[in-house]
């Protein structure tokens, strides 16, 4: 039988935290997506704004999740000016 899972990241998660992590840090990553769309930034005036190389950037809008720790996402946030609210709910 299949199992269902609430979403990709409890798929492929190794485990519960592992999970959260990666919705945490795919959150993170969408935030900076955003302000790129949003703004019409080029990968060089975003990188300049983010405080990160080019590379970088485009690993970011590559959704290449696994190229970047929290803190980096959180860094690259402050940097572009944005504040981060965390909201922690009891798990389902």
């Amino acid at each position: 039988m299949n199992e269902v899972f609430a979403n990709v990241w409890d798929a492929i998660a190794e485990n519960p935290a592992e999970a959260e992590k990666l919705k945490l840090q795919s959150a993170l990553m969408d935030a900076l997506c955003e302000v790129v769309q949003r703004e019409a930034l080029t990968k060089k005036e975003a990188a300049k704004r983010f405080g990160v190389t080019q590379p970088r950037v485009a690993d970011l809008l590559r959704g290449r999740l696994s190229k970047f720790q929290t803190d980096d996402l959180l860094a690259m946030l402050t940097a572009a000016g944005l504040h981060v609210e965390v909201q922690i709910d009891k798990a389902a």
